[in-house]
């Protein structure tokens, strides 16, 4: 059986979530997830048409997404600089009406593509 070239690009959809709203702002679990899940849900809403996107979506039970921690607002809002300098399709999510970044939500991409802009930060906990 031959390999087709979409069986070997594996996508991911990172998403990078403060922890201090939980640890230090005393935030509660389910309005994290929630940030998140608007990070995620506005990332694919805006890159729809990207054929990543488009490969993403078309296995619905396959999806995998990786789910990161950033230590405060300073590191998130330096990733989403360094993201955008980069070309890198993301959206940072800005809680309102308080206008302040919670998480933010890459476009699906190879894991390979993004991985070394994401190495600094640990997975979620």
């Amino acid at each position: 059986m031959a390999v087709t070239a979409s069986a070997q690009k594996k996508l991911v959809q990172y998403v990078v979530v403060r922890s201090d709203l939980i640890h230090t702002m005393s935030w509660p679990l389910g309005a994290v997830i929630t940030q998140a899940c608007h990070a995620t849900t506005a990332a694919i809403h805006l890159f729809y048409s990207d054929p990543d996107t488009q490969e993403y979506l078309a296995d619905l039970d396959n999806m995998h997404k990786v789910v990161l921690e950033a230590k405060d607002q300073d590191s998130l809002s330096k990733l989403a600089l360094t993201l955008s300098e980069k070309g890198v399709s993301h959206k940072l999510w800005m809680e309102q009406p308080e206008n302040i970044p919670t998480c933010l939500a890459l476009k699906p991409y190879p894991k390979e593509t993004v991985q070394p802009f994401l190495r600094k930060f640990k997975l979620f906990k």
